[in-house]
């Protein structure tokens, strides 16, 4: 069993864990997962992370407003935020960021909520993480202009895209992804991020690893991750593991 994970972006406010969340979350030391971030989609999600953070030392959690959460917020939406985000466990501002994979995105809206949710960021000293999905460009021109602290969740572009991020200073976050037959540039980005740039991250419930990938997921299958990526970087999956954990510590101030 390996020790000391750090899965640094989860749902488990998600209803796939209704049947038996407290139980899991309950049992995740006990299995080698010793911190988990939860991250916020949307303002009641947000608050559910508060409340379910307060009940583990172990968990910790972001909020935030996710690009495909946007139709109907509240006109206060950014001052509900920023009161949560006060909160002591909370420890990240998202997950935001860009999303052109749906139909009836609105372009101008998403960069607007996108471009609040750094500016608060900045003004509490929080890191961010970040959701992009075919914007590579826009979201490249937006984090040279305002150069955030944080993370790229679920980063699967390319060695070239990974540079450029890392370059900028910001942390990449691996999960199932990497384990697929068809993973081919996060495949070859994996050996070029620096050390001190990576986290391990599930996005649980969504993105099990294979061969399993319709199962759901949770912070157990970081080892699984692990492993992939200790192939393709010439070391072992713990020596990773650890790495990843110090570096989510020092990017979300948890001791």
């Amino acid at each position: 069993m390996y020790t000391g994970i750090f899965d640094t972006h989860t749902h488990y406010v998600h209803k796939a864990y209704n049947a038996d969340r407290n139980e899991l979350l309950g049992s995740l030391p006990a299995q080698g997962v010793d911190c988990v971030m939860l991250a916020g989609c949307h303002l009641r999600d947000s608050l559910l992370n508060i409340q379910l953070a307060e009940q583990y030392p172990h968990v910790w959690c972001a909020v935030g407003v996710h690009p495909k959460h946007l139709n109907d917020l509240a006109p206060d939406w950014i001052e509900q935020l920023r009161t949560m985000a006060m909160h002591e466990k909370v420890r990240a501002i998202g997950e935001f960021g860009l999303d052109r994979s749906f139909e009836g995105y609105d372009a101008e809206q998403q960069q607007e909520v996108m471009m609040q949710q750094f500016a608060l960021a900045k003004e509490l000293d929080l890191p961010v993480m970040l959701h992009f999905r075919d914007a590579t460009g826009d979201a490249l021109e937006a984090l040279r202009q305002v150069r955030p602290k944080g993370v790229v969740h679920c980063f699967s572009g390319s060695a070239e895209t990974a540079r450029e991020l890392t370059d900028l200073g910001l942390y990449l976050g691996i999960g199932g992804v990497l384990t697929y037959e068809n993973a081919r540039k996060i495949v070859e980005a994996l050996p070029v991020i620096p050390d001190d740039k990576l986290l391990f991250e599930t996005d649980c419930p969504y993105l099990s690893p294979a061969p399993d990938r319709r199962a759901r997921n949770d912070s157990r299958n970081i080892a699984v991750v692990a492993e992939r990526a200790a192939e393709l970087r010439g070391t072992d999956a713990q020596t990773l593991i650890h790495i990843a954990a110090e570096n989510g510590r020092r990017l979300f101030g948890i001791s």
